[in-house]
């Protein structure tokens, strides 16, 4: 992490992308060519899981050994600068969209609060809060709440500063994957984004902004587990099965179906659920026109099909960074390791003016 390189994307003050999963980490940055942003840096690494208790880092050292670990042996190009842009699981925030009659600034934050205080079991003195309007109309004002207890933030700002790092952003993952959709040709599309992460599955409306999120525990390695548990095998044989035949027809796919059924029944109804929300709250007349399918859990064969069989709409998985942003002659990671990126690509997406003034 040198401070004497320089990239273009970001002038004077590049950042990177800093996505700490379940167990694992990945870092990405993003510089400027003739053709747009490129990938000049990324990596990964793994670390014990057990060094995270409820989203909290209870024990830096681990971490940051990893990231010691990543920056000496397994970094792909280079990362130039210590300003970091950080995601937390959209699982571990409180999300909200509220319909608030229109308000001044003042009376907006109060009436904010309000709300929080009724449906996050949290208290207020506890958390982060930020918001933004997402709609106005004559009488009412849409707008998107996050809030994030102080603990776990305050955690990665711990980890942050024992790295020698400059924090300038956190925010939910979904965020950073929405990010990410706007660089998509179809983005001008109302989508229903599904983030899979390896516990949960983020699901997110967005039209230009993020209406809603939700989230349901149907990520990458509860269907791994869910496919041992079925075949009684072991977990590295579940995820071999599940990453080469998944859904598709196979000798397994009646298995692995009946396996994979609990989690992806409740996937199938939460999507309903916000389906009609956005019909409730947008009218029958605006239509979602696609369900798109992001992050490392998402690498399942033929569960776009599934879906799209099962909820009668277009479903198709995101394009991985490697196909959005040019990498030079950066070393490609594995096929199936690509969308695993999405998020932290997302991250080191951040405009500069968006946390500098």
């Amino acid at each position: 992490m040198s401070k004497d390189k320089q990239t273009f994307f970001y002038k004077d003050k590049p950042l990177f992308g800093l996505d700490i999963g379940h167990g694992s980490i990945k870092v990405m940055q993003l510089g400027g060519t003739k053709k747009g942003a490129s990938i000049t840096g990324y990596g990964t690494a793994t670390f014990d899981y057990r060094a995270l208790d409820n989203g909290v880092i209870t024990d830096p050292a681990i971490i940051a050994k990893a990231m010691h670990s990543l920056f000496d042996q397994h970094l792909i190009g280079q990362i130039t600068t210590r300003r970091v842009a950080i995601a937390i699981p959209t699982y571990r925030t409180f999300s909200r969209s509220m319909r608030l009659p229109k308000l001044n600034a003042s009376e907006l934050h109060n009436a904010v609060q309000l709300e929080v205080e009724q449906y996050v079991p949290v208290p207020l003195q506890d958390l982060y809060l930020d918001y933004a309007t997402s709609r106005i109309t004559a009488d009412i004002s849409e707008t998107f709440v996050v809030a994030v207890p102080k603990n776990i933030v305050d955690s990665y700002l711990a980890l942050a500063k024992m790295l020698d790092l400059e924090a300038v952003l956190i925010e939910p993952t979904m965020a950073s994957c929405a990010r990410l959709f706007t660089k998509d040709k179809q983005s001008d599309i109302t989508s229903i984004i599904i983030d899979f992460g390896s516990l949960t599955a983020d699901i997110s409306i967005v039209d230009k902004t993020i209406l809603t999120t939700s989230t349901v525990p149907a990520g990458g390695l509860v269907f791994t587990e869910a496919i041992r548990d079925k075949l009684n095998i072991s977990i590295d044989e579940a995820g071999d099965i599940k990453t080469k035949f998944g859904l598709d027809v196979s000798i397994v796919q009646k298995d692995v179906l009946k396996a994979l059924e609990p989690a992806l029944a409740k996937l199938v109804t939460e999507i309903r659920r916000v389906m009609r929300y956005y019909e409730e709250h947008y009218g029958p007349n605006k239509q979602i026109g696609q369900i798109v399918m992001l992050g490392g859990g998402a690498n399942i064969p033929g569960l776009g099909t599934w879906l799209t069989d099962t909820l009668k709409i277009p479903v198709r998985t995101h394009n991985h960074p490697w196909a959005v942003f040019d990498h030079a002659d950066l070393k490609l990671p594995l096929t199936a390791d690509r969308l695993m990126y999405v998020t932290v690509a997302g991250l080191a997406l951040v405009p500069s003016k968006e946390v500098y003034s």
